[in-house]
């Protein structure tokens, strides 16, 4: 086990008499070197898990471990550290800087860590051959592809190997071409690099690739 959460709930107020209760009480195990997908219907509260999970969004209430890291007890500078250090996130949308090369975009993750421009650059380069991108690193953003974005963006979470990776709809502004690319590399990368991938979908042939199926339904979470 390499994620647990407990009890976590979060809620919105709607307006001053209503409130809307996105996460009821929900607790889950996540083992490592597995990937793990989350379905389930639009509003059901998938997103605002993972990025609880995740450290990008906090709980009204609950618990969770990383690692055995409670991180919601550390402060914002040392859980912004340790998800530099620990986690990779793959948004729907790619983020990239568009000033920058692809190899830029990843170094600089690796940057923000502390190695130097050299060591940053040559770990870059490794990952985007990883992701099959050995001929496209000195391309900015709007000179590739919308798969090829988005694997420099996977090469990005990868950066400074996380212990899991969370990906939040990783494929839905991709077409099926790209989508099955992005679909196969997770398996290689997953194989190759004994890698935790924590996922949100709503496309049925990733749902097929994942170990573990969990859905949320009415702001709760069930095996499938």
């Amino acid at each position: 086990m390499i994620l647990k959460a407990e009890n976590i709930s979060k809620s919105f107020k709607k307006n001053k008499a209503d409130t809307l209760h996105i996460l009821k009480d929900v607790s889950l195990t996540i083992e490592a070197k597995k990937i793990t997908m989350i379905v389930g219907a639009s509003g059901a509260g998938k997103s605002t898990l993972l990025h609880i999970l995740s450290g990008l969004d906090k709980p009204d209430t609950g618990n969770v471990f990383i690692k055995d890291t409670n991180i919601f007890q550390l402060n914002d500078e040392k859980l912004s550290k340790f998800r530099n250090q620990n986690i990779g996130f793959i948004f729907q949308f790619h983020h990239l800087l568009p000033e920058f090369t692809a190899l830029e975009n990843v170094a600089i993750a690796k940057m923000i860590n502390g190695l130097s421009l050299s060591m940053a650059s040559e770990k870059s380069k490794e990952l985007l051959e990883a992701v099959g991108l050995a001929d496209r690193m000195e391309h900015k953003p709007a000179e590739l592809s919308g798969g090829e974005q988005q694997r420099v963006a996977v090469a990005r979470a990868l950066a400074n190997n996380p212990d899991i990776i969370f990906a939040d709809e990783p494929t839905g502004n991709l077409d099926s071409v790209n989508s099955n690319m992005i679909h196969e590399l997770f398996i290689d990368l997953q194989k190759k690099f004994d890698l935790t991938f924590l996922i949100v979908t709503h496309n049925k042939e990733l749902v097929a690739l994942g170990d573990f199926v969990l859905e949320m339904k009415d702001g709760q979470i069930f095996n499938k």
